[in-house]
């Protein structure tokens, strides 16, 4: 695994590991179905890909089953953890 590969996750793993789906195939299905939106240094792209990849610094536009979600990614997840520590690899941003 290279440095750059260590600082970036796929998007599904990352929306489940964040507690936004319940399971990782839900958070596949998704993205393939709905897409998502990443802006990264200022250039904004569509994502229909559950294995694009994400890092932090990322500002993720995608429709959880709760709603459309505007984030910006802080850190990424280690592991699926308790809501409370999901919560902290990201910061939820009012519409933009």
């Amino acid at each position: 695994m290279t440095d750059a590969d260590a600082c970036r996750m796929r998007l599904d793993v990352f929306l489940w590991r964040a507690r936004f789906f319940k399971v990782r195939t839900s958070a596949t299905e998704a993205i393939e179905e709905t897409g998502a939106r990443v802006e990264r240094d200022g250039q904004v792209r569509r994502i229909d890909k559950p294995a694009s990849p994400v890092e932090p610094g990322d500002i993720l536009s995608f429709r959880a089953p709760s709603g459309p979600v505007l984030v910006r990614i802080l850190s990424l997840p280690a592991r699926r953890g308790p809501p409370s520590e999901a919560a902290l690899c990201y910061v939820a941003l009012e519409g933009r």
